[in-house]
């Protein structure tokens, strides 16, 4: 394994020279806010791959000019978690990337499949998938577990090699560029804005404005605090906990003493603080979620159906696998919110997606009954 700083800073210097590397990590997600990345791994070449020892290493940031290097196809399966991870470790935003699972759904192939089953279908490999439970920070890692590791990387190339010559029988390459461009926003890899996170919290839909305004304070403070303590949100305050404050509106320590999963005397000044921000936000701010009109379930259905069957018919057609165009949720969504849909929005009114299906589907939602 590299396990050195300057081990790690040659590597780099010679993975500057190639055109292609293939990335991918092994990490833990217990008990944390983040991720604990344990390995990375990189194939500069099928029999050129190495493992980076990320507890022995703690300064990844020289791996940032390979990230970010625009001239270097980063190549990995199913990328948004990696490379969210590297954005993390590294400070580095990653830059012309190539995931195969995206490369898979236009080559007329799953979208959804493990990487073990895509190089089974690919390129005949079987891999050995018994070290998946592995805790990838523990040392030291048994021979076992560095092959499993170096498995995930080595066989990358020869994958992307076959997915291009597929998709380009298809016809689907600018299809691809454009896929694979969304990649390269930065936005793709940064941590969510605290002051949005409410809108995630179960269990809040049917509170009042004031309510949600007092949600949005103790959300965001509850998202600053579990990075700032590198600890699951759940463990700072759960999401009952957070709505029951948003309605109680306690005033005071004595009010919050008996709240479950509370810690009173550590966080009780913070969470009334929060409140009381939440009851000083003028009325005409306090947010409101977005009413969507109500409809008969029948017709819901009925047009659900309908666009499902219409996608399916014509991914089948363009040879795309469905489920990578667009997942039954987002047809839903769409046929609920289509007389307001904005393509900002809704990836199936841009690009590609709109013009294989995204446009008729968006005809079927708002055709009326």
């Amino acid at each position: 394994m590299i396990d050195t700083p300057q081990a790690l800073a040659e590597l780099v210097e010679r993975a500057l020279q190639k055109t292609c590397v293939a990335v991918d990590t092994e990490f833990v997600w217990n008990r944390t806010y983040y991720p604990r990345l344990g390995v990375v791994q990189l194939a500069l070449a099928g029999d050129d791959c190495h493992l980076i020892d990320t507890v022995a290493i703690e300064d990844l940031s020289p791996l940032g000019p390979l990230l970010e290097h625009p001239d270097i196809v980063l190549i990995l399966h199913d990328a948004v978690q990696d490379l969210t991870i590297l954005r993390q470790t590294t400070g580095a935003f990653p830059l012309n990337i190539f995931d195969t699972r995206c490369a898979a759904g236009l080559a007329n192939m799953s979208s959804t499949s493990s990487l073990a089953e895509l190089l089974e279908n690919t390129i005949g490999v079987s891999l050995n998938k018994t070290e998946t439970r592995t805790d990838w920070v523990q040392r030291p890692l048994s021979e076992e577990q560095l092959a499993y590791a170096i498995d995930d990387v080595c066989y990358m190339h020869e994958v992307r090699d076959v997915l291009i010559k597929r998709v380009e029988e298809i016809g689907r390459s600018k299809w691809l560029a454009e896929e694979l461009a969304t990649y390269d926003k930065p936005s793709l890899y940064e941590d969510r804005d605290p002051r949005e996170q409410y809108q995630r919290v179960k269990g809040a839909g049917r509170a009042s404005p004031r309510e949600f305004a007092i949600l949005r304070e103790l959300a965001a403070w509850r998202e600053h605090e579990a990075r700032r303590r590198d600890r699951p949100r759940s463990h700072v305050l759960t999401d009952e906990t957070l709505v029951y404050l948003a309605r109680s509106k306690p005033q005071a320590i004595e009010d919050l003493a008996q709240t479950r999963g509370l810690n009173a005397q550590r966080d009780g000044e913070r969470i009334l603080e929060q409140i009381r921000n939440g009851l000083e936000i003028p009325d005409e701010e306090c947010p409101r979620r977005p009413r969507r009109k109500r409809y008969d379930e029948d017709v819901i259905e009925r047009k659900l159906s309908e666009a499902m069957d219409h996608l399916r018919k014509l991914s089948g057609e363009a040879q795309i696998d469905a489920p990578f165009v667009a997942a039954r949720a987002e047809v839903r969504s769409l046929v609920l919110d289509a007389e307001d849909a904005a393509p900002e929005a809704y990836r199936l009114l841009r690009g590609w997606r709109r013009d294989l299906v995204g446009a008729d589907l968006h005809g079927i939602a708002t055709r009326a009954e």
